[in-house]
């Protein structure tokens, strides 16, 4: 059974096939008459209704879960309710803290599960960047990215992405907050080296997108205080976008905190395309559950 709970589950011919698909606007109707679970620990805007509407898209009926709902992990084990809804659901979608729950729905095999996001990675969100710098560039191969901020669950499904799709890395983070030798391996495996510094303007010198996130994640809430000390001046403002190509794109996950991450002038900016990669959310989930179902034979 394929699942996918990070980039590299997919092979790169098949991270295009995905991507292909998603740029598709009628895929038929592969989910007509059948459920998929998308469960939610965390409180979600893009991710619920880009799924959700992905799902419909493709004819299908999606049931959303919470985790009060359910219990899950305390009432029952994970394992029990993956084997329960693959008795409902052609597939099931999963919004976790923790990465080893995702991994442990999957585990039975009983069904098909999608990464929607954990504190390790956040692949969907990857897809629907590289398919945003795909529709901006037409090709994505010898293209340079640069990362800004926390090499975090959004920057490293993105390195991933782009190491596989031959794109160049430049990462700017703290001292502490940057990738660790086995990220660099596992970048290493498609001849990806990044360059990795701690002066955003560098990182940003020449690329075509300049990408950040926020400094506290959900869930990191008690750090806070010392992320914005260790974040200082690691802000994505108009002289590091000076520094990047003069077409050069800015991406932000979102949602975006001005004055803080990002400058107002940047992410409200003209070369912002915050809100049409939020859009693709939708459209790369509906390439990447056509891919899945068909591949799964369900």
């Amino acid at each position: 059974m394929r699942h996918f709970l990070e980039v590299d589950d997919l092979s790169p011919a098949e991270l295009d096939d995905v991507l292909d698909r998603a740029e598709v606007s009628d895929l038929g109707a592969p989910l007509a008459g059948k459920g998929v679970a998308l469960y939610f620990e965390k409180p979600s805007l893009r991710t619920r209704h880009s799924s959700e509407m992905a799902v419909v898209q493709l004819g299908g009926h999606p049931v959303t879960i919470r985790r009060d709902e359910i219990g899950a992990g305390a009432r029952e084990p994970l394992s029990d309710i993956a084997n329960v809804l693959a008795g409902y659901h052609a597939l099931m979608g999963a919004r976790v803290f923790l990465h080893d729950d995702v991994v442990t729905l999957a585990a039975p095999n009983a069904l098909p599960v999608v990464n929607l996001l954990s504190d390790e990675s956040h692949p969907c969100q990857a897809l629907a960047d590289l398919l945003t710098m795909r529709e901006e560039w037409g090709e994505l191969r010898g293209r340079t990215v640069c990362w800004v901020g926390d090499y975090n669950n959004v920057a490293r499904s993105l390195a991933i992405g782009c190491a596989m799709s031959g794109v160049d890395l430049r990462l700017a983070c703290p001292p502490g907050y940057g990738p660790s030798d086995a990220d660099l391996d596992r970048l290493a495996q498609y001849d990806s080296t990044p360059f990795v510094t701690t002066r955003p303007d560098e990182a940003a010198k020449g690329a075509d997108a300049v990408h950040t996130d926020v400094w506290t994640s959900m869930g990191m809430e008690t750090q806070a205080d010392d992320r914005h000390r260790a974040f200082e001046g690691f802000q994505v403002d108009d002289n590091v976008m000076a520094a990047a190509a003069a077409t050069a794109v800015f991406m932000h996950c979102l949602p975006a905190h001005r004055g803080e991450e990002v400058a107002a002038s940047v992410v409200d900016g003209a070369q912002s395309r915050v809100f049409r990669q939020a859009e693709n959310r939708m459209h790369a989930m509906r390439g990447l559950l056509s891919w899945i179902v068909e591949v799964n034979g369900r």
